[in-house]
């Protein structure tokens, strides 16, 4: 290969990386089927908005991801996000309903006692700053992520060491 080939050839690779990395990066829509979630413990669900997937997903990484990266809980790895677990708590937090109300004042798994004191929440906002400022619609949105992630990442959410 000559040198003027050689150039021509660095040249186009520049080119052509340089058009493909000035592309607006698109984000993967997710469909109406796995945005819908649980609303209630009655089996009324709900389709989240892509802005709410978006919010969630932002929130739980800036709020929850600390303790939480993954859907397992670092503090106590048997009780993590996943499904399963959301389901056998007590009172059962596997709906979007049950998740805000235990982010405003979360208990024990079996809901015997208040741990607001060592889990953040709105109830212990004054210990816990980065709960001042969510809002219900917030809640909401982190809720709507915990119980998609499942969905979009399957049984890494809340699946441990083997995957994180």
């Amino acid at each position: 290969m000559s040198k003027k080939q050689y150039f021509g050839f660095i040249l186009g690779l520049c080119v052509s990386f340089l058009s493909y990395s000035t592309q607006p990066a698109q984000a993967v829509e997710l469909d109406e089927d796995i945005r819908t979630v649980p609303l209630d413990s009655k089996g009324k669900k709900t389709v989240l908005s892509n802005e709410q997937v978006k919010r969630g997903k932002r929130l739980f990484n800036s709020t929850c991801a600390v303790c939480h990266t993954g859907g397992i809980t670092k503090t106590n790895p048997n009780v993590g996000l996943d499904p399963e677990s959301l389901s056998l708590a007590t009172p059962a937090r596997d709906n979007i309903e049950a998740l805000v109300s235990y982010i405003k004042s979360p208990t024990t798994y079996d809901g015997l006692e208040s741990i607001a004191e060592i889990h953040p929440s709105i109830q212990s906002a004054d210990i816990f700053p980065k709960m001042r400022t969510l809002t219900d619609e917030d809640l909401f949105a982190i809720s709507g992520h915990i119980l998609l992630q499942p969905k979009v990442v399957s049984e890494k959410w809340g699946g441990g060491k083997i995957y994180y």
